[in-house]
């Protein structure tokens, strides 16, 4: 069976958190990836907004590589998502913003991230940098549908425990995720999106 179910825990870091644990991971976790990501949450602006929602909708380009993805569920802080994902071709985001627009996914939260992926303990910590704002972590595992998944949130919590790293509660999240949106984030419009607005702005 598919490991399709992401459980999912996320938290603040300072600065200097960020860089500690950067420095810690280097020499004690496996370095999997170093992103650049920039993506389109047309969530946001769907029923539910940001807090009531179940169907997280994305488009994201990382590193150049364009994807749909879609995550079912509820989500706020601690998640477990179905997650259904397709990576399209090089140079496809512009023409995927253009489907997405023409089926009537019009406005989206743009975001800017950069990203070090390790694996730490059986766990996927990103250590997330938002360019010129703050900085967060999320850790995951992907299960499947029969496993344990109280059991697979527990594991995460102990090892974020371990490395003294504190977690949004639900409220702490969405407040962060409302800050994002107000003070980095930036929202797209589809109407007002020049042909190759991603490739002449992001050169993606």
């Amino acid at each position: 069976m598919d490991k399709n179910i992401e459980i999912e825990i996320r938290g603040p870091l300072t600065k200097e958190k960020f860089d500690d644990l950067t420095t810690f991971f280097e020499s004690q976790a496996k370095k999997t990836a170093v992103k650049d990501r920039i993506l389109i949450d047309y969530s946001t602006f769907l029923e539910g907004g940001i807090k009531d929602r179940e169907k997280d909708i994305r488009l994201r380009v990382t590193n150049g590589d364009p994807e749909i993805i879609v995550k079912l569920g509820e989500w706020g802080g601690e998640e477990k998502r179905k997650e259904l994902s397709v990576f399209t071709k090089n140079s496809d985001f512009d023409t995927l913003v253009e489907i997405f627009g023409e089926l009537g996914l019009k406005k989206g939260m743009l975001c800017i991230r950069k990203i070090r992926v390790y694996e730490y303990n059986g766990i996927e910590f990103s250590l997330v940098e938002v360019p010129g704002h703050s900085y967060y972590y999320e850790a995951e595992k992907m299960i499947d549908p029969t496993d344990d998944q109280p059991k697979a949130t527990r594991e995460i919590q102990s090892v974020c425990k371990e490395l003294g790293l504190d977690i949004f509660d639900q409220k702490q999240f969405f407040e962060y995720i409302d800050k994002l949106n107000k003070e980095s984030n930036e929202i797209f419009d589809y109407d007002k999106c020049t042909p190759s607005c991603f490739r002449n702005r992001f050169g993606v």
